[in-house]
């Protein structure tokens, strides 16, 4: 997952003050970082009158103004930046800070005024760069710094999938956040997922295992293949109810790959898995699911991660007395819950797979078949379990989601 560090310190802070510049007109102006570009190019300034069509003199370079202005001091977090423009239109706003993706605005209809959609967060150097291009054709540039306050106490989320990963269609954007959230709605509000091709998709809040408020995105059904995903962060200056301040402006893409199901059938005791819906074997894999009393899991989970080589030790489960086990090297383990579900090889079953339902709660198979499960399948992949005696799999054990009803997966965001 991703995790973000951010500054923290006190909400005081003085209010802004306008910085009103006039502008020289320029050749070009140099800009990088988190950019809201405004328009594709920035035209180049003239001071030729001939090349104006024999203008006598020189139009006046248009005005830019920046709120709150370098002058300020330190400002309150929280609030938004404003950047206007007299005598022209605004052809490029960056605004640039460290450990800071991208800080999104919008552009007024006239395009002389540009108003951050995100908040300034606590305890940052920002530097915010505008370019114009005035009525008369000159160009103009202005660049500010602003300083926000510090505040006491902050709070940041920490997110799956990481960036420019590649995940399967059953993965959900999920994000725990290191301070509980009074005011889910506000937070809520500061997120948002957006895809190629779109899907109809809603947030729904959860308490994590851990006992921290998590909330998770997911679409209606599962992912198309090829789906290019984009997570907004926009928590910089965001109160979480409690006066703790958000410092985070992330902008996450992922894309979706292969659609790899599988299917376990514990009544049967066999596995299918199907790859963009063919069949990747004739024959159903044998297994050997979880016993009367250890019974595996139902319903959809989804891979978490997965590691050649595993010691398993059934006190970290809360397996004791004649059941307990401590198995230093099993092979091939696909994770799907932070329960400790398993699939895994399991040689000392021989014998009984596709037979007798024999493990502790795991997906046990021959060394060769959980080699092979373990090179089809990668993070974000679907398992879903049927026949079991065991009840659905909580929905925050690991990605358990997909088993929620879509209306009542819906009711759980904060803004339904």
């Amino acid at each position: 997952m991703g995790w973000d560090r951010a500054g923290h310190g006190d909400t005081a802070g003085r209010p802004a003050r306008r910085a009103v510049v006039r502008a020289m007109a320029l050749t070009g102006v140099a800009v990088g970082g988190a950019s809201a570009c405004v328009k594709g190019s920035t035209a180049q300034a003239d001071d030729d009158p001939t090349r104006r069509g024999g203008a006598s003199r020189s139009p006046s370079a248009p005005v830019i103004t920046i709120e709150p202005g370098g002058e300020a001091g330190a400002v309150a977090p929280g609030g938004r930046v404003t950047v206007r423009v007299d005598g022209g239109r605004l052809t490029e706003v960056t605004v640039r800070a460290e450990d800071t993706d991208s800080f999104a605005g919008e552009l007024s209809r006239d395009e002389s005024v540009w108003t951050s959609t995100a908040l300034l967060g606590p305890g940052v150097r920002y530097t915010v760069s505008a370019r114009a291009q005035g009525d008369g054709g000159r160009d103009a540039a202005e660049s500010v710094e602003i300083t926000t306050a510090e505040a006491g106490e902050t709070f940041v989320g920490e997110y799956s999938p990481e960036k420019n990963s590649v995940v399967g269609v059953g993965m959900p954007v999920s994000i725990v956040f290191s301070k509980p959230i009074g005011d889910k709605a506000a937070v809520e509000r500061g997120l948002s997922v957006t895809c190629e091709p779109g899907v109809e998709g809603a947030w729904h809040w959860m308490t994590h295992r851990d006992g921290r408020d998590r909330v998770d995105f997911r679409p209606k059904e599962f992912w198309r293949p090829g789906t290019r995903v984009t997570l907004r962060m926009s928590l910089s200056g965001v109160d979480n109810g409690d006066g703790l301040l958000g410092t985070q402006q992330r902008v996450v893409k992922f894309r979706i790959g292969d659609a790899v199901v599988t299917e376990v059938d514990v009544r049967n005791k066999t596995m299918t898995v199907t790859r963009n819906g063919e069949k990747l074997r004739a024959q159903p894999v044998l297994i050997s699911a979880g016993k009367p009393g250890y019974d595996t899991w139902s319903g959809t989970m989804v891979v978490l991660g997965k590691v050649p080589d595993l010691r398993m030790d059934s006190s970290t489960v809360g397996i004791y007395g004649p059941e307990a086990y401590d198995i230093g090297h099993v092979k091939w383990d696909v994770q799907l819950t932070p329960s400790g579900t398993y699939t895994h090889a399991a040689p000392w079953n021989e014998g009984k797979f596709g037979r007798i339902n024999y493990s502790h709660g795991c997906i046990g198979m021959s060394t060769a078949d959980a080699q092979w499960f373990y090179d089809q399948v990668h993070l974000g992949d679907p398992v879903t379990v049927t026949g079991s005696a065991e009840r659905t799999v909580d929905t925050n054990n690991g990605y358990g989601g997909w088993n929620v009803d879509w209306e009542a997966w819906k009711a759980g965001s904060a803004l339904a």
